[in-house]
């Protein structure tokens, strides 16, 4: 069973909102970097950067990070690595890097995200900005800014489709009970 859960309208809301929550916690757009996280992550960071140039006039740095050789299942097979580019164009010296994805579960793509930035250089401050948390952390790793908070059980998938990658914006929860979380 799949349910929508956020709208299109909810997603253009929520992308205003945390570039609003970005500027203020950083108090302006001085020395702020996106880093979205691949695929839907950079989808995400890209419409925040726009938003954050339609509200402060200022146009922030955005990088591009792959995660694949930085995850911790890629070991034991449960994944099938797609390697894509990795573009961070800019120095991460001394800057407040928000990296940006489309949904936290457990916290180990954040955890990858954030050795495979540490290789670029030491940011002054790393920030998570995410669309949906659905909880289940097995890490102590939390977000800095969140569209929409999700409870989920295990045994359900959080969807996100963004109009650049799917041709539409929305997000449902569909009720797997076949998902094996041995």
């Amino acid at each position: 069973m799949k349910s929508v859960v956020f709208s299109e309208q909810d997603i253009s809301r929520a992308v205003t909102r945390i570039a609003h929550e970005i500027l203020e916690k950083n108090k302006g757009a001085k020395n702020l970097s996106l880093v979205g996280i691949r695929t839907r992550g950079v989808t995400l960071a890209t419409r925040i950067k726009k938003s954050i140039n339609d509200i402060n006039g200022l146009d922030i740095d955005l990088g591009v990070l792959d995660i694949t050789f930085y995850r911790d299942d890629l070991a034991i097979g449960k994944h099938n690595p797609v390697i894509e580019k990795t573009s961070i164009p800019f120095s991460l010296e001394s800057k407040n890097v928000i990296l940006i994805d489309d949904v936290i579960f457990t916290g180990r793509t954040i955890r990858a995200a954030i050795d495979a930035l540490i290789d670029f250089g030491r940011p002054a401050s790393i920030q998570l900005g995410v669309l949906i948390d659905r909880g289940h952390r097995e890490l102590p790793i939390r977000p800095d800014y969140v569209g929409k908070n999700i409870p989920t059980s295990k045994t359900t998938r959080v969807q996100v489709l963004m109009k650049e990658n799917d041709g539409k914006d929305e997000v449902c929860v569909i009720n797997d009970l076949t998902i094996d979380n041995t």
